[in-house]
């Protein structure tokens, strides 16, 4: 499977084209390709025009760039079965998809078979190009068979017969604020289990790293939502300015396609602010001595910002083409393009950048995560338990998504204590208070930008539902009266009472004097 290049890279910056496909972008053109698109390309270097098909066509083309991309791979793997057993996907049975199924999660002699939540997802790709084929004409039935359920409100709706009864609604996780600070002090910082620096860690882009983390975990902002600010999107401290200022996400880049308000730490926007003051301008120096802004295929030049309630970015393209778009409206790769004019040439308004001050895609964060995750289990975990019982846990293990997790977590956790306890609120008061701005869970879930308040329970903050955190915030053996982030005793009982939320206990408790 191959992708489409972006429309700058297909006009020219190939080094070498075959003979007689000088013209291949002007042919791609024609025919309704476009940059992004995958093609899939068979054993005997055949590309089968139904299905270049499917990937012009508008249900696919709705999907976000995440979707397209997962859906590809699973139709991928599903056509190497295919073509491993002689058949043409058009050509498919129930029976064929049967089996595949369990090949993918039965078979005793596939060493990679995979849990229903992950066969669900494949499933879901496969109808999507059935049914699109069925109702283009260009098959006679569809062979994933569907069958009648009850919803969610009592209505009928069509499902898969092959969905799978084991699958899991979500894969949650959560660190406690100091879990997190654990993680950050060890995985991205290089800091040793005493709480020291390990000699010989070079830190490549350490604040950059230590800022977007924390950025995520202080806001609740999705990977693509966080790796695709600008620099103006970011929100500026204040004197006096609070403990959580309030940012804009962009309509395009979120996954509902709607704008919301978010509300990120102080402390992240400071280490936002010391990342752009050091390492990033010192990148971004280099970059414009080395020529690389001036060699890229593609820039737009930032004019201008408008304001009101749908501001604008003018821009001014290497052609000297003027383009104006909606700000909401622009997509992470259109972001990645903007720059404007500083003291030494032109600069990325994409925030986050690599050593080389190019943009840093936001799917590459996942290696950042990745390698802090392996140093973690790497310094904290014993020698004489490293890959052994997987049920012995002495590291923090982190994910991008799991930012997100752990920040609904802790404000369900300070929402109820600033409705208990600082506000002095008696269950009449807490009644009239809920009846005016809402409850945490409907706070929460504001914050998170969930359509559904039942999603933000189910999905994130179902194992702590039962918990009765008022009873256990008003206790007198956690009564807190320091601020908020010192609700560490708070949040340490809320990890033992629940499954699946990491803290640190003895086994990843730092050495005296550390002061993770």
């Amino acid at each position: 499977m191959f992708w489409v290049p972006r429309d700058a890279v297909r006009g020219g910056v190939r080094k070498a084209v075959v003979g007689g496909w000088e013209d291949l972008p002007a042919r791609e053109d024609a025919v309704g390709i476009r940059a992004g698109d995958p093609i899939f390309l068979s054993p005997d270097f055949q590309v089968d025009p139904l299905l270049s098909l499917y990937v012009q066509s508008r249900p696919f083309n709705r999907y976000t760039v995440e979707t397209k991309r997962n859906y590809s791979t699973d139709i991928a793997l599903l056509l190497t079965a295919l073509w491993a057993r002689g058949k043409s996907w058009p050509d498919v049975t129930s029976k064929d998809l049967e089996d595949y199924e369990d090949w993918r999660r039965f078979a005793p002699a596939n060493p990679d078979r995979i849990g229903g939540s992950k066969w669900d997802r494949e499933l879901s790709a496969i109808m999507s190009l059935y049914s699109w084929a069925k109702k283009a004409g260009y098959l006679t039935r569809n062979p994933v068979l569907m069958k009648q359920v009850v919803g969610r409100n009592g209505e009928t709706v069509m499902v898969p017969e092959q969905r799978a009864d084991d699958a899991r609604s979500s894969n949650v996780h959560w660190l406690t604020p100091r879990a997190w600070r654990r993680w950050i002090d060890v995985g991205l910082r290089g800091h040793t289990r005493e709480g020291t620096v390990e000699p010989g860690w070079v830190g490549r882009l350490e604040d950059r790293n230590v800022a977007f983390v924390r950025t995520l975990v202080s806001s609740g902002l999705r990977l693509g939502e966080g790796g695709s600010l600008l620099t103006f999107e970011v929100p500026k401290r204040r004197l006096g300015g609070g403990r959580y200022y309030r940012g804009k996400v962009a309509s395009e880049v979120t996954r509902s396609k709607k704008q919301r308000t978010y509300y990120v730490a102080s402390e992240a926007i400071g280490d936002v602010e010391s990342y752009v003051a050091s390492s990033r301008a010192w990148a971004v120096r280099k970059a414009q001595k080395a020529g690389r802004y001036d060699r890229l295929p593609e820039m737009w030049m930032l004019l201008e910002v408008t304001r009101g309630l749908k501001p604008k970015v003018r821009w001014c393209d290497q052609s000297g083409v003027i383009g104006e778009r909606e700000l909401n409206l622009l997509t992470w790769q259109e972001r990645m393009l903007l720059f404007e004019e500083g003291p030494h040439g032109p600069e990325p308004l994409w925030l986050w950048l690599n050593e080389r001050g190019l943009p840093f895609e936001p799917d590459s964060w996942e290696s950042v995560f990745r390698t802090a995750n392996k140093r973690c289990e790497r310094i904290l975990t014993p020698p004489e338990h490293l890959r052994k019982d997987p049920h012995q846990v002495f590291a923090p293990y982190a994910t991008p998504h799991a930012a997100r997790h752990s920040f609904a977590l802790f404000m369900l956790v300070v929402l109820n204590h600033l409705m208990d306890q600082r506000y002095g609120l008696t269950p009449e008061e807490r009644r009239d208070f809920r009846l005016l701005y809402g409850d945490p869970w409907f706070m929460v879930q504001n914050l998170l930008g969930h359509a559904s308040r039942d999603t933000t329970v189910k999905h994130y903050l179902a194992p702590v539902a039962d918990l009765q955190l008022r009873a256990m915030l008003t206790t007198a053996e956690d009564r807190i009266e320091a601020p908020m982030p010192e609700l560490d005793a708070v949040f340490a009982r809320v990890a033992r009472e629940s499954e699946g939320i990491q803290d640190i206990d003895d086994r990843m408790q730092p050495a005296a004097g550390d002061s993770a």
